[in-house]
């Protein structure tokens, strides 16, 4: 039984033979991925008058007996390569569904059901036939067919060819006649012709074609992989016809300049992807038609001819239109010589990784010869429209068609990456960029438009409308001094068992103030202050800027150098301490003023408030950050900056007169400032704790709800461990306002927990480097299960704007990324004594008209959402933010290659668990001076991180030490000499540092799954933690490893 089962197979085959590199990738996909619908493509065509249904199946059944490829399935268990066989017979499933009875939107909806649920269904590769119909009749003269293929049979070239032939056969049969079409040349011929080209002429051709190119070209207007679902992918279409007008006009200009419209899309979407990525070589897949003209019958010939081939495109900002356009033409002509090659095969002669996509969008152009009035011939029966429903496997694929009396651009996107809002500006931006191709023949590349000015006037100007109507003569002692005329006898201050009210702190202040006055400090003067957290550190701080000056805060912590390059730098004239820090602080002129022991020097000043010449514009404060040159720099704020932030602070706030806030932060970072002064000025309660329980997030839970706390300050990681304790609490404080900055916000499980149990609270995630301090801000408020999971960073704060602009200072359309530019009020007066690196980073603002206007390069990658607000992507150069410390890596670099025993290093931000950001040194020693005082031959490489550690700690503040330190025996490099960062090792906890070492198999299923691997990779031995792509599998490798 078995034997005559199959000796009645093999009797229907008519042809074996091997798959063209188009199917074998389809075959790979479709296998890969059996229900993500990738390559199931459906044709709906829709027919007006009287159908015969019966003779119609019957038509269709005769196109199949017509050509072997559509009786075609496909083989691959078992064998080295896989194989297609012709099948002699096969019935074609035909199915009919009347929905007359139903109104015009339900047949709509049902049409869309059926579409989704027909592509779902998809198909089996090794069972005939892998197409099926269904006619649909939707009224008494009005029927749908839906074809459904799988593409791996056919390409779109054939489509007119079998429409025509189906509705001959339909004619012919309707009217009692035998309709004969002239024999047609088997699509075999073609494979045998494939086999014959000369493979190392198209070798030579790739190599030199992709030299150059080591990475996909991104995607930069996708999701942030954060955002990704980590689930199958699932696909979309947006489209758009560009008029009658605009096809004429594009028609006429690839005539006058013989070009094909093909290449004139080519060059649109090239340039879209190079102004998107900021990339002047981006690199594409195109399809060809692969129909050889030497080869001849061929343009009748049906059957996948279809080659998805990468095409590189360079774009210069000054090269000009035309003569770069007919370049991209002659490319494409010499792209199709080499027409026949493996996409595999072309992608192991780049450079590009194999595990990596060769490309991440592909562009389809459809001329196929397919005229909608073919049904003509038939008096009774009219093709009334064609649509196409197609889905590759990349994220993004353009197709174009030229229709009579039109232009369609159709997006296929995939939507676990990319939006549909994003989409449709990216139609929108291809359709500036072809009008005006068409308009400006004579104009650079770079001068070509990508946004409307409608878009620029939004993101330019709608969207940083921040003026408003805030006294802009006050400073911050005045702002202070007028809340304590308001509540004189409320607690201004808390710390451990003191209280001062606001009469009290003013008080004090004022005396201190006067006293300084006495030292000489006048607007500007720059007064140090290192003291510990206490009461004293606000009466001082107030202090300092009654008195006119501005403070330079020291933190105690600092390693002694830091200091005393600070104190040096700053030139500090007086310095407040405390008598417990006096032999930390290093040598100066300063003159040094004990808060703690001295009081008596000014007990008798007068307690009243002062007169002083201090102006907005004079300072506020210099904070020193961390320097790319190894030294820290000092950014000098002015007072009408950060008045600016008070008084938009106390417009944000929720939490009013009486509200108690904690202080958190250091006084050398910035967000104290907002701190103490958001609250002393706005009548509310500054609570201080102590440098133990800051450390203790459970004890800190605890404190902030034995003060009754509504409002902190926290960066990330201190908000992520209050949210990890909890739910150790049974009680939480009455919080209603928390707000974060200092690094990227992450909406953690525990941190959408505490908020679900504070009903009454709103997260405000706000940003700013301490050149500006706060710009913009976020409120989260309602279900935090809604909450974004990395929420953008807002809008700009009053008086401010903000710009995301490209490499050469260009506006960039929302969605894609650009570097961060901030203006108006909030912006610093630059860096102290730095001329050189202000003019640098304080830019003038080619957006304001207004004599010395700035604009601060942030350094920071961000992109507009369509909402307006911003969303934070990355660091443009090497400065990171950990614990909400900026740090310049730089520093840490130019600090560790001073220690003799350090060759080179790099220092990087590594996230290798969520939310577990830390820093990660990567050092190769100098072999000549590495010194191994142990004869324990582990031992030596711990003890030298352990001495590179306390060389740091003697240099460098804490939060500047990394966490990891892996050594090297070099840095790994880029084929451009530049380190390749993404090629680090993953640091090692477990292991002392140690590189992976080779794991042999471990049991019969791991022996077996190593040898198969090695017989297919030719590469020995395999370690069970080798990865399949990084020895050099491929997709055509990986069916085989499917057998």
């Amino acid at each position: 039984m078995v034997t005559s089962q199959k000796q009645q197979k093999s009797k229907n085959i008519e042809a074996i033979y091997p798959l063209t590199p188009m199917q074998e990738g389809m075959l790979f996909h479709t296998l890969y991925a059996p229900n993500s619908g990738v390559d199931t493509e459906h044709i709906v065509l829709t027919f007006s008058g009287k159908m015969n249904a019966e003779i119609f199946k019957q038509s269709w059944q005769k196109l199949v007996q017509r050509h072997g490829a559509l009786r075609t399935v496909f083989v691959w268990e078992g064998r080295q390569q896989p194989l297609q066989v012709v099948k002699k017979q096969v019935d074609l499933p035909w199915n009919y569904l009347d929905w007359q009875n139903i109104s015009p939107r339900e047949q709509q909806q049902k049409l869309e059901a059926f579409l989704k649920s027909d592509r779902n269904q998809g198909f089996q590769l090794n069972k005939a036939p892998l197409m099926r119909c269904t006619l649909i009749r939707l009224a008494n003269q009005t029927y749908k067919l839906i074809w459904t293929f799988h593409h791996i049979l056919i390409d779109g070239w054939c489509l007119p060819i079998i429409v025509k032939e189906v509705l001959s056969y339909y004619q012919s049969s309707h009217q009692g006649q035998r309709y004969n079409l002239p024999p047609v040349r088997p699509y075999k011929d073609y494979i045998v012709w494939l086999q014959q080209q000369d493979l190392d002429a198209a070798e030579g051709f790739w190599r030199k074609t992709l030299q150059g190119f080591t990475t996909p070209t991104p995607l930069v207007v996708e999701k942030l992989q954060q955002q990704q679902l980590q689930n199958l992918p699932s696909y979309q279409h947006q489209q758009l016809t560009l008029g009658g007008t605009t096809t004429n006009a594009l028609q006429s200009f690839v005539r006058q300049y013989r070009l094909t419209p093909n290449t004139l899309v080519q060059a649109a979407w090239a340039l879209l992807l190079s102004r998107y990525s900021e990339e002047s070589q981006v690199l594409f897949g195109v399809t060809v038609s692969g129909r050889p003209a030497n080869l001849s019958g061929v343009e009748e010939m049906v059957g996948m001819f279809l080659n998805t081939l990468p095409l590189g495109v360079q774009v210069s900002p000054k090269e000009q239109l035309i003569p770069w356009l007919q370049q991209l033409n002659q490319k494409q002509l010499a792209l199709q010589e080499y027409s026949y090659s493996s996409l595999v095969e072309i992608q192991r002669l780049s450079e590009i990784p194999a595990k990596l996509p060769l490309f991440e969008s592909i562009l389809v152009f459809e001329n196929y010869p397919f005229d909608s009035s073919s049904g003509t011939i038939i008096p009774d029966l009219q093709i009334l429209g064609l649509d196409s429903f197609s889905q590759t496997n990349y994220p993004l694929t353009l197709l174009a068609a030229v229709t009579p009396g039109d232009f369609l651009l159709k997006i296929s996107y995939d939507t676990s990456r990319l939006a549909a809002d994003t989409i449709a500006r990216m139609l929108g931006h291809l359709q500036t960029l072809l009008e005006a191709m068409v308009t400006n023949p004579n104009i650079e590349l770079g001068q070509l438009p990508l946004m409307t000015e409608v878009e620029r006037e939004q993101i330019l100007v709608e969207w940083n409308n921040t003026i408003t109507d805030d006294p802009t003569d006050k400073c911050i002692y005045q702002l202070f001094e007028a809340q304590v005329q308001k509540t004189p006898d409320a607690v201004a201050v808390v710390f451990e068992q003191q209280k001062l009210t606001y009469s009290q702190l003013n008080s004090k202040a004022n005396q201190l103030a006067h006293y300084l006055q006495k030292l000489g400090v006048v607007p500007d003067t720059l007064v140090g202050i290192c003291v510990e957290r206490s009461v004293e550190m606000v009466v001082g701080l107030l202090a300092i800027l009654k008195a006119g000056g501005a403070y330079v805060p020291l933190d105690p912590s600092y390693p002694s150098e830091r200091l005393a390059y600070m104190v040096a730098d700053a030139q500090v004239s007086v310095l407040l301490t405390q008598s417990s820090l006096l032999t930390l602080l290093p040598e100066s002129q300063a003159q040094i003023v004990c808060l703690d022991s001295h009081d008596h020097l000014w007990s008798d000043c007068s307690p009243g408030n002062l007169s002083s010449e201090v102006q907005p514009s004079n300072l506020g404060y210099v904070i020193y950050t961390s320097g790319s040159t190894g030294k820290p720099k000092g950014v000098a704020m002015s007072q009408g900056a950060l008045v600016n932030l008070l008084h938009w602070q106390q417009q944000e706030t929720v939490v009013g007169q009486g509200g108690k806030t904690l202080q958190f932060a250091p006084i050398s970072f910035d967000v104290s400032f907002q701190e103490i002064f958001s609250t002393c000025c706005g009548g509310g309660t500054l609570v201080l704790v102590s440098s133990e329980l800051r450390r203790d997030p459970l004890a800190l839970m605890e404190f902030l709800t034995h003060h009754q706390v509504e409002r902190v300050f926290l960066p990330f990681v201190a908000l992520q461990q209050l949210a990890s304790v909890a739910s150790q609490c049974p009680n939480l404080p009455p919080l209603r306002e928390v707000i974060t900055a200092g690094e990227q916000l992450q909406v953690t499980p525990e941190l959408v927990e505490m908020m679900q149990r504070l009903p009454k609270c709103k997260l405000q995630n706000q940003y700013g480097p301490s050149e500006s301090h706060v710009v913009s801000a976020y409120t989260l408020e309602g279900d935090a299960d809604n909450w974004p999971k990395l929420p953008p960073i807002g809008r700009p704060i009053a008086n401010t704007q903000l710009y995301v602009l490209s490499s050469d200072q260009q506006p960039v359309p929302v969605g894609v990324p650009g570097e961060l530019y901030i203006g108006g009020v909030s912006l610093a007066n630059g860096y102290l004594k730095r001329p050189e690196l202000t003019a640098e980073k304080f830019i003038p603002n080619p957006f304001d008209a207004t004599k010395n206007s700035k604009l601060y390069k942030t350094g920071d990658l961000v992109r507009y959402l369509a909402d307006g607000n911003i969303e934070f992507i990355s660091r443009i150069d090497n400065q990171v933010k950990i614990r909400g410390y900026r740090i310049e890596t730089g520093e840490i670099e130019a600090t560790l290659t001073q220690h003799p025993t350090v060759k080179e290093t790099i220092v990087v931000p590594r996230e290798d668990s969520p939310g577990d950001k830390r820093l990660v040194a990567y050092i190769v020693p100098n072999p000549h001076q590495v010194t191994t005082p142990n004869s324990n031959p582990e031992v030596p490489e711990i003890e030298q991180i352990g001495q590179w550690k306390q060389y740091l700690q003697e240099q460098l503040p804490e939060y500047m030490i990394p966490s990891g330190f892996v050594i090297l025996s070099q840095l790994p490099l880029t084929p451009s000499g530049k380190v390749d960062r993404k090629a680090l090792p993953v640091p090692e906890i477990t292991t002392n540092y140690q590189n992976q070492e080779y794991i042999a198999p471990r049991d019969r299923q791991e022996l077996q799954l190593v040898k198969i691997w090695e017989n297919l990779l030719k590469v020995h031995p395999v370690s069970v933690r080798d990865n399949f792509f990084d020895l050099g599998g491929h997709s055509l490798l990986a069916v085989r490893l499917m057998n």
